[in-house]
């Protein structure tokens, strides 16, 4: 196995022939970047906590649908007005796009949304709460390094920290497989998108990744919910829906892959950490009780598992 990572797939350093302030700036913004774009990307998924009670009584899949389809269209226009081309997928990128979009846009809801039907929500939070062992273990391989021990401690930190933090809960058989169904297809968003991130971009992989994730559900929308659920939305989910589709996808998904591209997926792993502590404060910001100890230390044990992971140097 070789130890050299590609190009797309790990931050940028100084090379020896590399000369002048300007050769050197650049890579240390880029070093700083992925974390931030990381941490900044997972707090907006976890805002979702925000707009998650207006959609209580929406039709899951027509707002999913819906989502997806307004962030297809944005993503398409931020490529044409920035002069970029729309890059095209070819031969088997179509197959890693479409295990992106049905795993880890579609297939999630359904295992959410099931899932608590089984289980109290925090069993399946605690399932989301290990993506930061399985990018650590298995994203390095696939692209070809070999996972770093101390970003998977790390990794097992963060995990050990996100589980304080939404705790655990009740649940049967069905709720297990639905909650194990959850982190396999919330890994697979960022896994299954390592082999096409270089030549795509983030750009190229949001783009269709979402566009062929709204087909997909419209056609779950129209099957199961009928041809009127779209109708059925009022006036106060729009803005909601708007914040999903903005927000949670278009900048998210491109903050993310952009940092998954700098920094790795073992440690852009790390800050799905981010995302329980987010949905914990914005819980609070919008009136809610204030989280109990267990909670604060599970936070506190979340940023120190992050900056552990951060301390060691992408592998070459």
């Amino acid at each position: 196995m070789t130890t050299t990572t590609p190009p797309g797939l790990r931050a940028a350093e100084p090379t020896p022939t590399d000369s002048g302030p300007e050769h050197h700036t650049r890579p240390q913004v880029r070093q700083w970047s992925g974390p931030l774009y990381a941490g900044i990307g997972m707090a907006l998924v976890g805002s979702q906590v925000a707009v998650s009670g207006v959609l209580a009584d929406a039709p899951l899949f027509a707002v999913q649908a819906l989502r997806y389809t307004l962030a297809a269209l944005v993503l398409f226009l931020v490529l044409r007005f920035t002069g970029r081309s729309v890059p095209v997928p070819r031969g088997r990128e179509w197959a890693w796009l479409a295990g992106v979009a049905l795993t880890g846009l579609v297939l999630f809801n359904v295992g959410v949304v099931r899932g608590v039907a089984n289980a109290e929500p925090a069993v399946i939070g605690v399932a989301v709460a290990a993506v930061p062992i399985l990018l650590a273990l298995v994203g390095p391989l696939l692209g070809q390094t070999r996972p770093t021990p101390m970003v998977v401690a790390a990794a097992i930190v963060v995990t050990l920290g996100a589980v304080l933090v939404t705790g655990g809960g009740r649940t049967d058989a069905a709720g297990l497989g639905y909650a194990l169904l959850t982190l396999v297809c919330e890994a697979g968003f960022t896994l299954l998108a390592i082999p096409v991130l270089r030549r795509l971009g983030p750009h190229g992989v949001s783009l269709h990744a979402v566009w062929i994730a709204a087909v997909a559900l419209w056609a779950l929308s129209l099957t199961t919910e009928g041809p009127g659920a779209v109708g059925s939305l009022r006036a106060e989910h729009v803005p909601a829906v708007l914040h999903l589709a903005l927000g949670v996808t278009v900048v998210a998904f491109l903050l993310w892959y952009t940092a998954v591209g700098r920094i790795g997926p073992g440690r852009a792993g790390l800050f799905t950490g981010v995302v329980p502590v987010a949905s914990a404060v914005g819980g609070v910001l919008l009136g809610g009780p204030v989280p109990g100890l267990m909670v604060w230390l599970g936070v506190a044990v979340v940023v120190v598992g992050v900056v552990l992971g951060m301390r060691t140097g992408p592998t070459r």
